[in-house]
């Protein structure tokens, strides 16, 4: 337990870990005001890109706890900003997403085209029709790199575990017969990302999460402390067999562990 007296900065997931769907976790509003009075600085960052920072500071709000949109990173923004750093403002893109992950990509500079496209970037489509998989598919076979937020096959709710980015994307790779280039967890690149945005060292960072084959898979491989909850899809076999640096029932439990340091 002492690796958390050396944690000064946080990257931690939602889905599973501050809420099931609309449900606040034990002590939600509790960790935060630990984390505040510290200080111990966080970003929250979620795979899931179905909303903008501002939707999840908007949910918070109303679960009483008070974050700010620079706070968050979500995968759709993660994607965003690795591209623009491959590519020049104005490269034209076809997204195969929701509202939010079309808004990330124009802020970051792209035009988003149905037609002559170099990228398709792909997330989870709650309005997903035959005719969006087709044009996807055939941009993808005429050449367009095919990216993806994430690789997510459920999204942890209070209903259970629900189809999640990775559902679409299987679909759209049988279909194309190319492999997605994944941006989010457990690559390094989202954590990286999320370092750069509050200044941090993999040495003093500890990575929060749920679900281990994306957020402690890519918090290990991003060089940090990892640290699962069992509130979410993986239980304490799973998270030992990843050799997970420490494990908690949920965020009440980190907290009450915490508080004894």
């Amino acid at each position: 337990m002492q690796l958390l007296a050396t944690v000064t900065q946080l990257i931690i997931d939602m889905d599973g870990v501050l809420y099931l769907g609309d449900q606040p976790m034990p002590c939600l509003r509790e960790f935060f005001a630990f984390l505040r009075q510290r200080p111990i600085k966080f970003i929250l960052a979620t795979n899931n890109s179905t909303r903008t920072p501002q939707e999840y500071v908007n949910k918070l709000a109303r679960m009483g706890v008070i974050v700010y949109p620079e706070e968050i990173l979500v995968s759709g923004q993660a994607t965003a900003r690795f591209l623009a750093r491959e590519y020049p403002c104005g490269t034209r893109v076809h997204v195969f997403g929701m509202p939010s992950l079309k808004q990330a990509m124009t802020e970051a500079g792209f035009v988003l085209a149905d037609e002559d496209v170099q990228l398709v970037v792909a997330s989870m489509d709650r309005e997903v029709t035959y005719e969006k998989l087709k044009r996807a598919t055939l941009l993808i076979r005429s050449g367009a790199r095919f990216i993806a937020t994430n690789l997510d096959p459920t999204n942890p709710t209070e209903e259970g575990l629900l189809p999640g980015t990775g559902t679409m994307i299987v679909a759209l790779e049988t279909a194309s017969g190319t492999k997605a280039k994944a941006i989010g967890k457990p690559e390094p690149t989202m954590y990286q990302l999320a370092m750069e945005q509050m200044s941090a060292s993999p040495e003093t960072t500890a990575a929060i999460g749920d679900r281990v084959d994306t957020d402690i898979l890519g918090g290990k491989r991003a060089g940090l402390t990892t640290i699962c909850v069992l509130s979410g899809s993986s239980d304490r076999a799973e998270a030992e067999a990843m050799g997970t640096d420490l494990i908690f029932d949920d965020i009440a439990h980190l907290l009450e562990t915490w508080k004894q340091l």
